[in-house]
């Protein structure tokens, strides 16, 4: 069988594709710089005020949450500390980023419960319902509104509804799907669109709005009467001060969020947001609780173009999901998903749920998607903040000469090295220069890459984990290169010595960088703040050298032994006999 001939110059093709690929996505991208961290450039710092007298393990407890929250991907490099007993101090690195401040001010408490009447359906109220004079659309005629999941046969619903239609997957039935159509109003911002028409009622001032005042106390949740532990009941017929609750009721002028109280165990009275804005519900009280929730991921589903929240309902939940979509199937009949005390959609119910999975979808932006995902995925937080908190730009903690003091610190740790390699390996150590440079090249790129993607952030201490790895990388070469005299100096030629020294240095640099790895993993996942930084420039650091060694010195080093200059030991290849210590070279061989 004839022996696999090593195509080093294909392997470099292959490699410099890959890497001209890397700055083509850079490229598109559109930034050339990499985002900073707090120490660096600054950002923006929100201040939350805790309402009331939290404990300090309530505080910590908060702490916590947010900080998973805004540092979900564990890169943004965010700071979360408690500040005296009453504040929490959230700091953002880079320009004010609306996603993250959403993140931080929601306190997702998920909701689900059912519509009595609203503005747009006075349903149970009958006619002393309030009219709906902004003409905002219900949440059964908007498009892109509605509950969906495949009914038991091909055909529409039998309602006629105009939610959205299931996509194909491949089973038997498709996710429920819901819309959450207040992001309508607020993409590409983050900000709430301030509805254009009137509130809800339209013989009230703005002045009498009864949530004008940000300091006022939450309207108190009506009585629910006798049967306000069944909502399924309770929703056909609610009980008279529920309802007069609710006509008393106004949305804000402003469209900005009620202040209500948002008892599960009561009616709820309040407005939608979004598209929503100005739509007066009353609601039942809690069918399903957030705290029922499983998962919550954002993506895009395949065979569709528009970001998506999926979530799972669980637990006891689950069952009383699948009871209300039992009740509900077939009939005009709206459920709400109540999001801190705000109705984000009131769908109708066009298939039966079993198995409580379900989509949020709408116009979400994949910052809105994921903001929304990560806030229920971490919970509800254990305390409430102000409605407004503060939020300020700050400057960086360090002085810009730190940042130009560690960029020259790594500029002449690199030097030193490429000149302590050129001088001991002589021609061998254009090699390492090659790859030293490929491998910063390399490093850049993917800096970039992972800012745009990942908000990856990069401060002081992960511009030390890059300079860190440039020792390990240079301690690959160092032990290629012996290897490689090491088998010269058994008598075989350079070619073959390249590939034999190639496949035991291979085994050691691999051993040695995956001790590097799992370093940095560790530390990565028990470290916090900046030490996260740290680790995962290392880590980072060290898959390249990984790939540049494979994929660049190897082939490099295979590709120069063909030449005359490295075979035959010239004096100036750092493979000549004197510094190998033996009497001559051997010449030929096929490797």
């Amino acid at each position: 069988m004839a022996r696999k001939t090593a195509r080093p110059g294909r392997t470099l093709v292959v490699f410099f594709i890959g890497v001209a690929i890397a700055y083509g996505l850079v490229a598109l991208g559109g930034t050339w710089k990499p985002a900073l961290g707090l120490d660096l450039q600054g950002g923006t710092r929100i201040t939350l005020s805790a309402v009331g007298n939290p404990t300090a393990a309530q505080l910590d407890e908060a702490r916590k949450i947010i900080d998973q929250r805004v540092n979900g991907s564990g890169v943004v490099e965010a700071a979360v500390t408690v500040q005296g007993n009453q504040y929490i101090q959230v700091e953002i690195p880079g320009d004010s980023r609306r996603d993250l401040v959403n993140t931080v001010e929601r306190q997702a408490q998920l909701r689900f419960r059912l519509v009595a009447c609203s503005s747009a359906n006075p349903g149970a109220c009958g006619a002393a319902a309030a009219p709906n004079p902004s003409g905002a659309p219900g949440a059964t005629t908007s498009p892109g509104a509605g509950l969906t999941v495949a009914p038991p046969s091909a055909s529409p619903s039998k309602q006629g509804t105009k939610g959205p239609k299931a996509s194909p997957s491949g089973h038997n039935r498709a996710p429920v799907s819901f819309a959450d159509k207040g992001n309508r109003a607020n993409k590409g911002s983050g900000a709430t669109k301030p509805s254009s028409s009137p509130s809800a009622t339209p013989s009230a001032s703005p002045s009498a709005s009864p949530t004008s005042s940000p300091t006022a106390e939450p309207i108190p949740a009506p009585p629910g009467g006798d049967l306000v532990a069944d909502p399924l009941k309770w929703m056909d017929n609610p009980n008279p001060e529920a309802i007069a609750a609710y006509n008393k009721f106004q949305c804000p002028a402003d469209g900005s969020a009620p202040l209500v109280e948002d008892n599960p165990d009561k009616p709820l009275v309040t407005c939608g947001t979004g598209d929503q804005t100005g739509v007066k519900y009353l609601l039942s009280a809690a069918a399903v609780e957030g705290t029922d929730l499983k998962s919550a991921s954002a993506g895009i589903p395949q065979g569709q173009l528009d970001w998506v929240v999926s979530v799972e309902i669980g637990g006891a939940g689950k069952d009383e999901f699948t009871k209300i979509s039992r009740a509900l199937y077939g009939t005009q009949k709206q459920f709400a998903i109540v999001l801190d005390g705000q109705v984000i959609s009131a769908p109708t119910m066009n298939g039966l749920i079993t198995d409580g999975r379900a989509q949020i979808s709408g116009n979400f932006t994949e910052a809105t998607a994921n903001s929304l995902a990560t806030s229920l995925k971490y919970g509800a937080l254990p305390i409430a903040f102000d409605k407004d908190p503060t939020i300020d730009v700050i400057g960086p903690s360090l002085a810009g000469d730190q940042l130009s003091a560690g960029i020259t610190a790594g500029i002449v740790g690199l030097l030193l090295v490429m000149l302590y390699c050129l001088i001991y390996y002589r021609g061998l150590g254009v090699v390492v220069i090659a790859s030293l440079l490929v491998a910063a090249a390399v490093t850049y790129a993917m800096v970039l890459l992972l800012s745009k993607g990942a908000g990856f952030t990069l401060s002081l201490p992960g511009i030390a984990g890059l300079i860190v790895a440039v020792g390990i990388t240079a301690d690959s070469f160092i032990v290629f290169f012996e290897r490689i005299r090491d088998e010269m100096r058994d008598g075989k030629s350079m070619r073959v010595a390249v590939e034999a020294g190639w496949l035991r240095a291979r085994n050691t640099c691999l051993a040695a960088d995956t001790v590097s790895l799992l370093a940095a993993v560790v530390l990565y996942i028990f470290a916090a703040g900046v030490v996260k930084g740290f680790a995962f420039a290392l880590g980072l650091s060290t898959v390249i050298d990984l790939a540049v060694f494979f994929w660049f010195t190897h082939p490099m080093v295979s590709y120069l032994a063909r030449y005359r200059f490295f075979n035959r030991g010239h004096k100036l290849s750092g493979l000549d006999p004197e510094a190998l210590g033996i009497d001559r070279v051997t010449v030929g061989g096929r490797a």
